[in-house]
């Protein structure tokens, strides 16, 4: 038997579907997630081939520039040498967590090339790395350390359980981060302990689930609300969408007024 992804559609758990269908369930795209994920974190773990062809796996420090990992190391490091072996690479990143279950929390894998990068992009690399890595000032300069861009080619996002896909390094390379998601965990909290009236009307009369009995928001983004909904069928997640997409932490509380008023109205 053929071996499977575990993202496929046959490996997610069984939940409830909606009833009806959701009123705009836009999200963000893969591209997306990943950039958001990318930027924000500043560790994660290089992956490169010994020159025997094995798999090495080490924690480094990257910063970003546009989208791909600017990597600051050292030829003492036995990833450094690898890579002047063999370029060919990839690093896993993690969103932070607040803790519980870690394989709940968005992920991403950037694989690639690497590159030195040369001239005045070498300059831009040297000022992204120090600007999400300052302690690198200390180091950066060692004649043993050098600057490599790994230049995104393909990107597999995972947001948790049932959430993944897959993004082209160019779509990745056109996307941003989310300017929402990583500054919501106020408003979502607010939301949940002073609007649970409000997160259940959304669920039964945009998200599809008229038969939720109670709906918890687990996360905002730039277009909408995630919610996890509580029906007799069982547990399940549906997503409100915005009438637009907005640009920053400051029109959440705006958007989401809008996104009650229509599920009351």
């Amino acid at each position: 038997m053929p071996s499977r992804d575990h993202g496929d559609p046959g490996d997610a758990p069984s939940v409830p579907p909606p009833l009806t269908d959701p009123d705009n369930p836009a999200r963000p795209s893969a591209a997306e997630e990943a950039r958001t994920v990318a930027a924000a974190t500043n560790t994660g773990t290089l992956a490169t081939l010994t020159r025997e062809g094995d798999p090495w796996a080490s924690m480094v420090t990257y910063g970003l520039l546009g989208g791909d990992p600017v990597l600051c190391v050292s030829t003492m490091a036995e990833h450094g040498r690898n890579l002047v072996h063999d370029p060919r690479a990839s690093i896993a990143a993690v969103a932070p967590s607040t803790g519980g279950d870690p394989l709940a929390s968005s992920r991403v894998t950037l694989a690639g090339v690497a590159e030195k990068p040369a001239g005045d992009e070498a300059a831009a690399a040297r000022e992204a790395h120090l600007a999400a890595v300052p302690a690198a000032k200390y180091y950066i300069d060692y004649s043993d350390f050098s600057l490599w861009v790994l230049r995104v080619q393909r990107v597999r996002w995972v947001g948790g359980y049932g959430r993944m896909d897959s993004a082209s390094g160019a779509d990745y390379a056109a996307a941003q981060p989310d300017p929402v998601s990583p500054h919501a965990a106020r408003a979502v909290a607010h939301l949940n302990d002073d609007h649970a009236d409000s997160l259940l009307a959304m669920a039964q009369r945009l998200g599809g689930f008229p038969d939720c009995t109670e709906a918890v928001c687990t996360g905002a983004d730039r277009y909408g609300l995630d919610l996890k909904v509580s029906t007799p069928r069982g547990v399940a997640y549906t997503r409100v969408g915005y009438a637009e997409p907005i640009d920053g932490i400051d029109e959440l509380r705006g958007a989401a007024t809008a996104l009650a008023h229509r599920a009351q109205g």
